[in-house]
């Protein structure tokens, strides 16, 4: 496997006070794992931040001895710039930091951001007229501070390279999941998923968390109840005409007040919940396509991997390979 034949990778994670622990701590367990199931030492990540020593995050949780700017080593391949709250991204934004950034991009082979950290690389420049997320929050945010940036919303990651971007959070998991499989072969990127129980990382967009949690913040009591019946069995009759009758509407009124509370449509939210429950018969059972299409209220494979290549991003087949259960041994 690749990382048998090169030295280690050397991964910078970039803190500052107020970032966000997860930030640094998920892409650094990514990265150690990768050791261990790699069988070598792939990967020295490395907890930086602009002056060094102790900083405190966003939640509280102090991280000790982390390397200066100055003190980190000439060849590092990876630089990856956590997200946090808006005073520590502000102290990211001095001129120094970004001179900083801008030089050592010049010579390290991936330069990256999780969360609200796409902010510094835009702040240097180095978005301008890539494409690149952020979290859905600030994407608004974003638009208005940087509008060069080809903002991509619905994307967990971005990759344009030499930059790549991440939207909330544990989506720097998955980028940094994406990166080992690059580096180490998708072997080793799917031990270190299952290990961590990745198996449920959603790989189309930030949107992709359950259908029903999606769309019920909003909903009042008749559509939220609604919403958790189909979620719990999408299958069967989930017609608009069925729907409108099982909540004592008109087919009319339903949609309309539907979109209203949710902001999609009915046809597309059922969608979405099938979506959700083929996912996780693809990752539990070794069920052939056609009955996880049964089962999950797609009235063929075909319309199953038509949706799939839509909402995911990929085909059923590829996504059981990736996430699905590991076959027996012997």
């Amino acid at each position: 496997m690749a990382c048998a034949s090169t030295p280690p990778r050397k991964i910078a994670l970039v803190g500052y006070r107020g970032v966000q622990s997860l930030d640094l701590t998920g892409p650094f367990e990514v990265f150690a794992m990768a050791n261990r199931f790699s069988g070598v030492r792939a990967y020295e990540p490395i907890l930086a931040s602009p002056s060094g020593g102790d900083i405190v995050c966003n939640s509280g949780v102090k991280l000790a001895d982390t390397v200066a700017f100055a003190d980190l080593p000439d060849d590092l391949d990876t630089i990856l710039v956590g997200g946090g709250d808006e005073p520590g991204l502000r102290s990211m934004g001095e001129a120094a930091i970004l001179a900083w950034l801008n030089d050592r991009a010049r010579t390290t082979r991936r330069v990256g951001s999780v969360c609200s950290g796409a902010f510094v690389l835009a702040a240097a420049g180095m978005l301008d007229g890539r494409r690149a997320t952020t979290h859905w929050e600030v994407c608004e945010v974003m638009r208005a501070f940087r509008p060069e940036v080809r903002l991509e919303p619905d994307a967990i990651f971005v990759a344009d390279p030499p930059f790549y971007t991440s939207a909330g959070v544990t989506a720097g998991i998955d980028l940094c999941l994406s990166f080992v499989e690059d580096d180490c072969g998708p072997e080793v990127a799917l031990a270190v998923a299952r290990n961590l129980v990745l198996f449920m990382r959603r790989p189309g967009g930030q949107t992709q968390y359950s259908a029903g949690l999606n769309v019920q913040t909003a909903a009042t009591p008749k559509i939220r109840t609604l919403i958790a019946e189909v979620s719990a069995d999408p299958s069967g009759d989930r017609s608009l005409p069925s729907l409108a009758d099982q909540v004592g509407m008109t087919e009319r009124t339903f949609s309309r007040i539907f979109v209203k509370e949710t902001g999609t449509t009915p046809a597309a939210f059922v969608e979405m919940a099938r979506v959700d429950r083929a996912k996780a018969l693809l990752e539990t059972s070794d069920w052939p396509l056609a009955r996880v299409a049964e089962r999950s209220g797609f009235g063929s494979s075909d319309a199953l991997h038509r949706a799939f290549q839509k909402r995911v991003g990929a085909t059923p087949g590829d996504y059981r390979a990736r996430f699905g259960r590991r076959p027996a041994a012997g």
